[in-house]
């Protein structure tokens, strides 16, 4: 594959950071991103400028954010295993795969996924003690 294919088939060629949370902001709004990311620069005294100071400085939320944009607002089908290793900005997207409409999201939707994540962590956190008193793993 070309480079020229490679930068055609990436949705987040060209857009920097900052257009990513103003087309967030203008979609879903900044209470709705909190609830979803769980960002506090989406929370506390919200403005696009902050927002993006911090991503730039925070590699692991600028992918978060990233991401967001990719699967919720271009509604793009998940990567296969191979694409979701690596940043967003370094992904992909096959050329039959084109950006639909953004999702609907809801509060409701935010804290039943969040719930789920958290269920699914106490879970992990619950196995790991229990195999770490349990050398032999019985």
């Amino acid at each position: 594959m070309s480079n020229k294919e490679i930068f055609s088939n990436n949705p987040l060629q060209g857009v920097g950071i900052e257009q990513v949370v103003t087309e967030l902001v203008d979609q879903y709004g900044w209470e709705l991103l909190h609830a979803y990311l769980r960002l506090n620069c989406f929370k506390n005294n919200p403005d696009v400028k902050s927002a993006v100071k911090f991503l730039r400085k925070t590699q692991w939320a600028q992918e978060k954010v990233e991401n967001f944009y990719l699967y919720r607002l271009k509604n793009l089908p998940r990567p296969d295993d191979v694409n979701y290793e690596l940043p967003p900005r370094d992904r992909v997207i096959p050329a039959d795969q084109k950006p639909g409409e953004p999702c609907e999201l809801s509060f409701t939707d935010a804290k039943r996924i969040h719930e789920k994540k958290e269920a699914k962590q106490k879970a992990r956190a619950r196995k790991q003690r229990s195999s770490a008193s349990n050398p032999w793993g019985n």
